[in-house]
């Protein structure tokens, strides 16, 4: 009997050491499976831009005259077979301009270029007539859609078949490529053309507000009756002005939209080229729709500096720790103060937003001496009404401003729901 009892304990052992074993490995497989899960629900997917889905688009411009409204902004990356190794064949992708790629692709014929605000290159100053002209690269006639007219004319529109839109918005209403959009799918309307629009994410789509524009006070920076901060890309604004009869003589346009790829109005994007001078980075994007008001008022929002729409001052602030000097640079002939030391706040340090921030322009006010003009000519057609400028001035505060916006705002998303494409 003693005899087989340490067997007996043995045995018993090792049935619990493998049961103990093969627990622990099942326990990591679910772990590790777990863990793939999580991994995979938190890889984000590049996100496609309209112009780079060429397989939605390209046949409906075969054996077609076309016309593009572009700038700078307008590239596609595409596959490109490349030599990786000596006598090896490999793909990368290549950058290159929407009208170069266009221009040298067989079967399509591009017309005209259409080029919006700050030029087909994007270096002229905000508010700057840009002349028509010749691309250098590709030789084609360029058309300035912010020139002598905005709107393109039946005469410069002749021979072309189907347009093309591919231009970078940042979403906000006084930002005015989607006045340019209106134009053109006005224009295109009137003399029968198709337009395409090549959907690019809305850096700014992540929340919606501000004040409604009302229509006595449209103007190019401010055409329809929507908040400062809409929460569309392009695409799907131009769906709303076409669905809600917003062009002339409520006509309407022969429009599709090329959606991006893996894109929601939560996506964070980065812009990978500025949409126009003074918008250099994330920072000043994300902060525009806030410091935008001032452009309708004697403080300079750091125009004339490499901080544009990062910070704010005017030389007869309160001295403080922290100051600059607006100097002419591109984009920014003229700017506000030119050569004068301004005392402000430098905003580059903000934590992101995901609403307009008011407190801005209301402590901008205040600190501004009463025998200096602080609201200019052009505040209310940045605001859209004249409200906000009189808000301001009876001294409410930003919750105060703010709760006058809930009701149009909540209309405007009814209207918004109908035209999205994204989530």
């Amino acid at each position: 009997m003693m005899i087989f009892k340490p067997f007996k304990s043995t045995y018993l052992f090792l049935f619990l050491l493998l049961n103990f074993q093969l627990i622990s490995c099942a326990q990591k497989k679910v772990k590790d499976l777990n863990l793939n899960v999580k991994s995979s629900q938190n890889e984000v997917l590049e996100i496609k831009t309209g112009a780079e889905r060429t397989d939605l688009y390209l046949n409906l411009l075969k054996n077609k005259n076309v016309g593009i409204a572009a700038n700078q902004t307008s590239v596609i990356s595409v596959l490109q077979r490349a030599e990786v190794k000596p006598n090896v064949m490999g793909s990368k992708k290549v950058t290159h301009h929407l009208v170069d790629y266009l221009h040298n692709y067989s079967g399509i014929t591009v017309k005209k270029v259409f080029s919006p605000e700050h030029g087909f290159r994007g270096k002229a100053d905000a508010a700057e007539l840009v002349k028509d002209g010749l691309d250098t690269k590709t030789g084609l006639p360029i058309v300035s859609l912010y020139g002598k007219s905005k709107k393109p004319s039946a005469q410069q529109l002749k021979g072309i078949d189907v347009m093309i839109f591919d231009i970078q918005d940042v979403g906000v209403r006084f930002y005015t490529y989607i006045s340019t959009l209106h134009y053109v799918m006005e224009a295109c309307a009137e003399n029968g053309i198709p337009v395409i629009i090549l959907d690019r994410p809305n850096p700014n789509a992540h929340y919606i507000d501000g004040p409604i524009l009302e229509m006595k006070h449209t103007s190019f920076v401010g055409k329809h009756p929507v908040p400062v901060v809409y929460g569309m890309t392009i695409g799907e604004y131009g769906q709303m002005i076409n669905g809600e009869k917003w062009l002339k003589n409520e006509i309407q346009c022969d429009l599709k939209v090329i959606p991006l790829q893996n894109y929601t109005h939560q996506s964070k994007y980065s812009l990978p080229i500025k949409p126009s001078p003074n918008l250099p980075n994330d920072k000043s994007i994300n902060l525009y729709p806030s410091l935008g008001f001032f452009e309708g008022t004697t403080i300079n929002a750091g125009r004339g500096t490499k901080y544009q729409f990062q910070r704010y001052g005017a030389p007869f602030f309160k001295k403080t720790d922290f100051s600059y000097t607006p100097k002419a640079n591109e984009g920014a002939k003229y700017p506000k103060h030119k050569g004068k030391i301004c005392y402000g706040v430098d905003l580059s340090k903000t934590p992101h937003l995901s609403k307009i921030d008011l407190s801005f322009l209301i402590n901008a006010y205040k600190q501004t001496p009463k025998i200096e003009k602080f609201f200019g000519s052009t505040f209310t057609i940045h605001a859209g009404n004249t409200k906000l400028q009189q808000q301001i001035e009876q001294g409410l505060s930003e919750e105060e401003i703010r709760a006058t916006w809930i009701d149009g705002l909540e209309k405007f998303k009814v209207v918004r729901e109908k035209y999205l494409i994204y989530e």
